[in-house]
């Protein structure tokens, strides 16, 4: 039996159980849990272990755009980086609603491949079977992205290439701070690293948004990450190569659209 984690943003216990009761019709495991927004405590993150399990095979999320405030949003996109880091970028995540014009573009950028469906559709439960038993490729991504985060540490970003080697690298925040840097093994933050040329409070514009980021100049191939502690709520993440010219390439995750 094919089990499905479930979190609800919606705190009426007669809605999940409509969830639940479709997932056990078609002889699915749902479990899940109520989204608890407490960015403070990184409320967030306990259930990645059981959403990245090896027997779950979809997540689902239920909400509509009023539970998607800035901070829900960030802590959806932190525990979707998490699990896009250990199940693959085309894990497959549902996301179920009430509302009528809710689409893909209120969504944070880690979540915007999530098929949207209406909570009361008469294929809900066909449409689970057919996701949790159909196998996924995840994509070819240029970059590694993970996150490392508990109260004792804060949050850390992780980020690198997935093949060619960087000539350094950089992180920017827009909305939100930056602590610490460093440079180590990837899948954990060092407690010490050299940093080559490390370079704090660089200001860098993308279309209408300021972001303010660190970098460094040590070589990061697949192996060897970038860490970066982030504070406060930010609005999204730019990251990549760190280059000297004023162009370079970079990618970029919005996490909040409000």
């Amino acid at each position: 039996m094919k089990k499905i984690w479930i979190t609800s943003l919606i705190k009426d216990r007669g809605i999940i159980g409509h969830v639940l009761q479709i997932a056990k019709d078609y002889s699915l495991a749902p479990d899940g849990h109520f989204w608890i927004d407490d960015l403070k405590k990184m409320a967030w993150l306990p259930p990645l272990e059981e959403i990245t399990s090896p027997d779950n095979a979809i997540w689902v999320i239920v909400g509509n755009r009023e539970h998607l405030t800035p901070e829900v949003a960030y802590g959806l996109s932190l525990l979707c980086i998490g699990t896009q880091a250990k199940k693959g970028m085309g894990f497959p995540i549902i996301w179920l609603t009430t509302d009528k014009d809710f689409t893909s573009a209120l969504l944070p950028t880690p979540i915007k491949a999530a098929e949207i469906l209406p909570l009361y559709s008469p294929t809900l439960g066909a449409k689970l079977v057919a996701r949790a038993n159909t196998p996924y490729s995840p994509p070819d991504m240029e970059y590694r992205l993970d996150v490392h985060a508990n109260p004792a540490i804060g949050v850390w970003f992780e980020v690198g290439p997935s093949r060619d080697e960087w000539h350094g690298a950089m992180l920017g925040v827009s909305g939100g701070g930056i602590e610490s840097h460093g440079v180590g093994k990837s899948g954990k933050p060092p407690h010490t690293s050299v940093l080559n040329y490390p370079m704090r409070g660089l200001e860098i514009e993308l279309g209408e948004e300021k972001y303010l980021a660190w970098a460094v100049q040590n070589p990061i191939d697949k192996d060897t990450s970038y860490y970066v502690k982030v504070t406060d709520l930010p609005r999204g993440i730019l990251f990549g190569p760190f280059a000297q010219e004023d162009t370079a390439e970079v990618h970029t995750l919005k996490f909040s659209y409000t």
